[in-house]
């Protein structure tokens, strides 16, 4: 059996991307060192919706409600990145109050039905 409390790190140049619109969320991220875009196609043009700097967190709401990436995400430069893994996650949300997994599935619906 895996050992879940093993930090696996990844780095990204400028430009990389990191997933796009539409992947399977098998992964959160931690942003480490550095920066990312996190954009989304809209008429065929490319909008950046955020960044994301040290100590930021993304890709978590697709942990949340395993529904595909509502966004893509790539380092607006070089950057070293923490993943954090399905069961990495769950353990850590199972020691979550019930009232706050909840909330944070109701927070996740409202802004994925915004961004439609």
């Amino acid at each position: 059996m895996a050992d879940n409390n093993i930090i696996e790190r990844q780095t990204f140049q400028a430009g990389d991307r990191i997933f796009k619109e539409g992947d399977e969320g098998n992964l959160a991220y931690v942003v480490q060192s550095g920066e990312v875009e996190i954009f989304k196609i809209i008429n065929g043009e490319e909008i950046v919706l955020g960044k994301v700097g040290q100590g930021g967190i993304f890709g978590e709401m697709a942990l949340i409600d395993s529904k595909p990436r509502m966004a893509g995400a790539r380092a607006s430069q070089g950057s070293t990145i923490i993943i954090v893994n399905r069961a990495m996650f769950e353990q850590k949300l199972k020691k979550a109050d019930p009232f706050l997994r909840g909330l944070l599935n109701i927070l996740v619906d409202n802004v994925r039905s915004l961004t439609k």
